[in-house]
């Protein structure tokens, strides 16, 4: 572990700006069916079950809050890096990545530092989004010069989001009856995926599952330094979609609290670590449908917030920008997985059925995926290459090394 850079500042030169990328949603109710179009575009998705997710979006307006909580990570980001121009670009809906790529082309930017709102591998959650940078670049007209793109490395056991999540954990343990908070369970949430997704996860595959594990280890670690009291703590899941015959990472965290419940417990801590913002699969499948389960059996139950625009995750992106624009300067992490390389090795993160030897993280290869999502989520979600559906040209570089 490294001393890192406090500071979060990056040498100038190094890049022409930052891109943070993400998922994106929609911004009204008329936007609702065109974004659940472009997530599922080129899969069979029942109607009925777009239904259902429309139906979500319009208990909250129609609006995901998805993309102003980017815009307010964009903000914190442009006053923490000053000189520095920070762009942002979606997989599914507006800001494209394809036109916030093309607008970085046009401004004559030739490298640029590419963060993921994404802390933990999967093919949804990680390669995907490479391949959207690449799709993106792809999309470029012939004659435009084309930007290099420089994928920043996953962050999941940076103590940029491990001491947030810690410090909200406490808070939110904090929130339940006192007669509940000694012995409450904390339940570490994640997106569930279908297994093949968590099998091919990371170079040597199950890094979804078994770094969400190592990363709730360190929260419980330090929760129990700030309050003397060692939480126990699982690993749960949520959003699940797709069909019944396919086999996803479970427990359901709902069906979990409701075990809880039936054994007795006075109450329990939901922990959002697979999410760094409170989006629809937080606000909705959390706080509505799994508190909602909880409270009808008798259970207490508060749930730590995310991430968001902590200062010090803010900072991290500094910290991540200055690694990788030196090969040598320190690299922090708090874990054995860590610190993740900045390079993906060939077939990373590649389901089964997309497999070829060799095959880069840039390439689209064969078939797609079970998709993850049908909402949108920053941390695994699973929609068309380069997140658009307008046609991409090919045959150009791919932008990243």
């Amino acid at each position: 572990m490294g001393a890192g850079h406090p500071g979060g500042r990056v040498p100038a030169g190094e890049f022409d700006a930052l891109l943070v990328v993400s998922f994106g949603g929609p911004e009204g109710p008329a936007d609702v069916w065109p974004f659940l179009r472009n997530v599922t575009a080129g899969r069979n998705v029942p109607e009925a079950r777009l239904a259902v997710v429309a139906e979500q979006y319009r208990m909250f307006g129609g609006r995901s809050p998805l993309n102003d909580q980017n815009r307010a990570l964009v903000a914190a980001l442009r006053e923490q890096l000053p000189d520095l121009p920070v762009y942002w670009g979606n997989r599914n809906w507006a800001p494209y990545l394809t036109d916030t790529v093309a607008e970085l082309a046009a401004a004559g930017v030739r490298r640029v530092a590419c963060f993921v709102t994404s802390a933990f591998p999967s093919y949804s959650g990680c390669r995907q989004y490479r391949e959207d940078l690449a799709g993106a670049l792809a999309a470029l007209p012939a004659d435009v010069p084309v930007p290099e793109l420089v994928p920043l490395r996953l962050f999941f056991d940076h103590p940029g989001f491990v001491e947030p999540m810690v410090d909200h954990s406490v808070a939110a343990i904090a929130q339940l009856p006192e007669p509940a908070r000694a012995d409450a369970p904390l339940l570490f949430t994640a997106h569930s995926l279908p297994l093949s997704q968590a099998r091919a996860s990371g170079p040597h595959g199950h890094a979804y599952p078994r770094q969400l594990r190592t990363v709730a280890e360190l929260v419980v670690a330090g929760v129990e330094r700030r309050t003397g009291v060692r939480h126990p703590f699982e690993i749960v899941y949520c959003s699940r979609s797709g069909p019944p015959s396919v086999p996803w990472l479970d427990p359901d965290v709902g069906d979990r609290l409701v075990e809880l419940a039936g054994q007795g417990a006075a109450g329990a801590v939901m922990v959002p670590l697979g999410f760094v913002s409170d989006h629809m699969e937080v606000i909705h499948d959390l706080d509505v449908v799994a508190t909602g389960r909880a409270r009808d059996h008798g259970l207490a139950v508060t749930r730590a917030s995310t991430v968001g625009t902590d200062r010090r995750f803010v900072a991290m992106v500094g910290e991540l920008l200055a690694e990788r624009a030196d090969p040598r300067a320190p690299q922090r992490s708090l874990s054995a997985f860590g610190p993740w390389p900045d390079v993906c090795p060939p077939g990373c993160c590649q389901p089964a059925s997309r497999t070829r030897p060799g095959a880069s993280a840039g390439e689209q290869v064969g078939g797609r995926p079970e998709p993850a999502i049908l909402i949108g989520d920053d941390a695994t979600s699973s929609a068309t290459p380069a997140g658009d559906t307008r046609p991409l040209r090919t045959g150009r570089g791919q932008g990243q090394r």
